[in-house]
């Protein structure tokens, strides 16, 4: 037996094409407008942040292995140091057929604002407010590519729960999220097995995407609870969720049409949520390399107040310059504006290379107008200032 390991294992080195490793390392800044509006929480916040990958790839590409872990140690709060294996994928081609096994991450969705569709990862909250950022899910896809369109089947046998700030950390509720005693209603808890499905394709000018989830909500709710010292906390309940989504894509000239929509059955009770808009790009502005994208997008939710997000009528507006050059500057700029309270969340993404191995990230979010009522308004004085820069290897 032994040596039939061993010629497996020489078979496996000899077949080899390619082996690397890459990745960054960064060091983030935050910097906050105003004093912190909870106790133990500080002005300002630093911390380091690193992202290593491996690939290898063997069988003339046909077969691969990617491993990226992530790991953050933050100077203020214990929370948002933590570690994750962003992607653990072993990865096989079989001419009309694609087989990924382990962990890995994706991505569902065209809109610019939030992706409703978008639900096979868990948002890492902790790295950021918009919820672009995900943990790594365990899962088994199976691919099928065909003319007529492409075909995902999904199995996920782990939950991962979302993550929050704890109480030295800004950019968190009051009462706080205890993450440990989050509650389930399946009584298989995060053991249960989740299963989706997409079938995408493009027609001409149009992009379509049709999905179907049914497993644990990635999204939680929250009830009352106190804990080991008697502090009141809120406590993440997730339910079972059966989720129908939709996300078309329509290219036409300088115009870019979106759309995402969903129907969700959770907790015995149904709701629909959409988000719709375009980005017209003006190129070569003033007889310049740089395009200018204009945004506009509507977000609604049929639960109206009811509803676990902040955007149930809430419009967004927005710009994105694109310098074409070589250090590949962008700049992203927009505001949410919900039409019932007139709340808006300002928000900036900068971005652009330094060199070869450096690059600087900047982002800022301000919250104004927000009223008692809003999902943010514990958010109101921790208007900020984020630098990163980061070193890729």
């Amino acid at each position: 037996m032994k040596y039939t390991f061993a010629l497996l294992a020489l078979f496996f080195i000899g077949s080899v094409n390619a082996s690397e490793w890459s990745g960054y390392a960064a060091l983030e800044a935050q910097l906050f407008n105003h004093e912190p509006l909870f106790a133990n929480q500080s002005d300002n916040n630093l911390s380091l942040s690193a992202s290593p990958e491996y690939f290898t790839q063997w069988n003339s590409g046909d077969q691969s292995f990617t491993f990226r872990p992530f790991a953050r140690i933050d100077m203020n709060d214990s929370e948002r140091s933590h570690f994750d294996i962003r992607e653990l994928m072993y990865y096989r081609n079989l001419e009309n057929w694609e087989l990924k096994a382990g962990i890995g991450k994706v991505f569902w969705g065209v809109t610019e604002s939030q992706h409703l569709v978008d639900i096979i990862n868990q948002t890492d909250l902790i790295e950021s407010l918009d919820g672009e950022e995900k943990l790594g899910q365990p899962m088994l896809n199976i691919s099928v590519i065909k003319d007529w369109g492409n075909t995902d089947f999904f199995i996920l046998p782990g939950f991962r729960t979302r993550t929050f700030s704890g109480a030295d950390g800004r950019l968190r509720t009051e009462p706080r999220v205890d993450t440990d005693q989050e509650r389930y209603t399946s009584d298989k808890e995060e053991r249960h097995i989740d299963y989706a499905f997409r079938y995408n394709n493009t027609i001409g000018s149009w992009d379509i995407g049709l999905s179907y989830f049914y497993g644990t909500n990635r999204e939680p709710r929250f009830v009352g609870g106190v804990d080991a010292n008697a502090n009141p906390v809120l406590v993440p309940v997730y339910d079972l969720l059966h989720q129908t989504g939709l996300d078309l894509q329509w290219v036409k000239d300088d115009w870019l049409w979106k759309l995402e929509t969903v129907h969700r059955r959770v907790s015995g009770s149904s709701y629909n949520a959409s988000t719709f808009g375009f980005e017209y790009t003006l190129v070569g502005i003033n007889d310049t390399d740089m395009d200018l994208g204009l945004i506009s997008e509507y977000l609604y939710d049929s639960r109206g107040d009811q509803a676990t997000t902040a955007f149930q009528r809430d419009i967004m507006l927005g710009a994105r310059l694109v310098f074409n050059d070589t250090q590949s500057s962008e700049i992203l700029a927009g505001v949410i504006v919900d039409q019932d309270e007139h709340q808006r969340i300002y928000s900036l993404e900068a971005s652009t290379r330094l060199s070869d191995h450096w690059k600087l990230n900047v982002e800022a979010r301000i919250f104004s107008g927000l009223p008692s009522s809003s999902l943010f308004y514990n958010l109101r004085d921790d208007d900020l200032v984020q630098v990163e820069l980061l070193y890729y290897f």
